[in-house]
């Protein structure tokens, strides 16, 4: 664990008033584009792509630089189809014992329901775990702060990197999750956070009409 850090210069680029508003509108522009599927092909997608998308997680802020976050990324035929039949297993019960009548009737217009092919049709299936603590090598525990945060900060960088790679994904969060760690083979320590299959989307995908929230209803300005 690092106690103390060197500073260094911030490498930072100034633009003019003229470059930042473009590069601001293409941002927009291009994030604008961004939507959730859940219908994926099955082409293969280099595995180089989802580590690069991993390591632009990786460059997020996180609470006093402790990094609380674990990206396991899955492409075995055999391990993807365990995935999914357990996450088929908690989404039935979810849906038939715990789903509040106001929770369904709001993921009713979205299509969502307790099967989960994407799970199996992507060729990647990416689960972020949330670092709940540290680990010392003796075993000792290290507190870490605002896990949650950074790990939420984190899972936007990588749904950014793979929306410019040209790749598209989903953000599934079976509930409950514990049935990963076990697959996965994760320590005690870390938690589930993110099940995001990953790949390109099938021909003739379908996204649901909708339009999201103009900036006067998002921001206040003071």
């Amino acid at each position: 664990m690092v106690t103390d850090y060197s500073f260094v210069p911030l490498e930072h680029d100034r633009l003019t008033s003229e470059e930042s508003a473009s590069r601001a509108a293409q941002f927009l522009a291009h994030m604008s584009r961004r939507r959730t599927t859940r219908h994926f092909s099955t082409e293969p997608v280099p595995r180089a792509l989802i580590e690069a998308a991993i390591a632009t997680a990786g460059t997020a802020p996180s609470g006093a630089h402790q990094q609380p976050w674990t990206f396991v990324a899955v492409s075995d035929p055999a391990l993807k189809a365990e995935i999914r039949r357990a996450a088929e297993e908690e989404e039935q019960a979810f849906y038939r014992e715990r789903a509040t009548p106001e929770w369904k009737a709001a993921l009713a217009p979205l299509g969502t329901d307790e099967h989960k092919p994407h799970l199996t049709d992507a060729p990647w299936i990416v689960v972020l775990f949330r670092q709940a603590h540290g680990l010392a090598p003796d075993g000792t525990k290290t507190t870490y702060y605002y896990t949650q945060e950074s790990c939420g900060i984190a899972a936007g960088f990588f749904i950014a990197a793979v929306h410019t790679m040209g790749l598209v994904t989903l953000t599934h969060t079976p509930n409950p999750m514990a049935f990963l760690s076990q697959l996965l083979g994760r320590p005690a320590n870390e938690k589930a956070m993110l099940v995001m299959p990953v790949g390109y989307p099938a021909t003739g995908a379908k996204v649901p009409d909708l339009q999201r929230k103009p900036v006067d209803e998002i921001a206040v300005w003071k």
